[in-house]
């Protein structure tokens, strides 16, 4: 018999049309589980039981079955960070920050922007404060700018349920590379999966070296991953330094790629006000061309 910890949170699944898949069911119901994240890692490590019995992912809820929340073994040794992040807003819910580039968002290292949260940010005053504050969504190792951070425990599901339903606008820099039309969409399939980018010109520069040189505005309408990245490179323009998607010869020694994440815009989920936040791409666009 496996050892059975104590309950946090227990629930009764109401009844269900077709069958759901116990990882899909209990996300969002349990204050506790306050991403996909934090509730496929609760069913895999067995702190999720239905009807007595340890519950598995490939379990299916039809109703009626009792459904428990086990407290796990807490972490003695959290990792942190004493890493300087710039804080460009920040409220008892969330809060924006500006990822450097070259560091990872999240992961197995010591050495990621989630790890130097707690250090660079207040810890909130609301009952349900994470003490570790968690990254939203994801940008690129090489890619630079504004990231969306949840404080609280309801601050991360609400901010989880925004970009679910895509009600988030998000805008990029980056610097392409090759004449390039002022404006644009496209569509093209990323891992089979739909994605959807649009792109504007801001400016252009002439280069012996490149041809051209474009200041572009990007917005993403959908989330895979390296897709800003592929879809510039899909119609002939591919941002400067990208030594995956670029062409040879394309990638500045030591500079990196350039590719910024410049704004979000939302509607707060607890104010109800709409919240835009800018973040100023690095000195490095600059040199390149004006900060106008």
């Amino acid at each position: 018999m496996l050892e059975k910890h104590k309950v946090l949170e227990s629930i009764v699944a109401e009844k269900q049309e077709n069958k759901v898949r116990l990882s899909d069911f209990v996300l969002g119901r349990f204050v506790s589980l306050v991403s996909n994240k934090s509730t496929k890692k609760a069913v895999k490590n067995g702190l999720v039981w239905v009807n007595g019995q340890r519950g598995y992912s490939g379990d299916y809820i039809a109703g009626g079955e009792h459904i428990e929340l086990m407290q796990g073994e807490e972490k003695k040794n959290v990792p942190q960070l004493n890493l300087e992040i710039e804080v460009c807003y920040e409220d008892e819910y969330l809060a924006v920050v500006n990822k450097p580039a070259g560091l990872l968002v999240s992961g197995n290292k010591h050495r990621t922007l989630e790890n130097a949260l707690s250090s660079n940010l207040l810890l909130s005053q609301e009952t349900d404060a994470l003490q570790r504050p968690e990254p939203i969504h994801r940008l690129d190792y090489p890619t630079s700018g504004a990231l969306l951070i949840g404080k609280t425990k309801q601050a991360v599901l609400a901010l989880n349920k925004v970009f679910e339903e895509r009600s988030i606008t998000k805008k990029y820099v980056a610097i392409t590379v090759g004449k390039q039309e002022e404006s644009g969409m496209v569509e093209l399939d990323v891992d089979g999966k739909n994605a959807k980018s649009s792109y504007r010109l801001l400016n252009a520069v002439t280069s012996e070296r490149f041809g051209f040189l474009n200041l572009v505005e990007l917005t993403l309408f959908t989330g895979r991953r390296h897709q800003l990245r592929i879809h510039m490179q899909s119609i002939g323009n591919p941002i400067l330094g990208d030594a995956e998607y670029g062409k040879e010869g394309q990638v500045l020694q030591g500079k990196g790629l350039y590719l910024h994440s410049h704004s979000l815009e939302f509607t707060h989920p607890f104010t109800n006000k709409t919240l835009k936040v800018e973040v100023n791409p690095p000195k490095k666009f600059n040199k390149l061309f004006s900060a106008d």
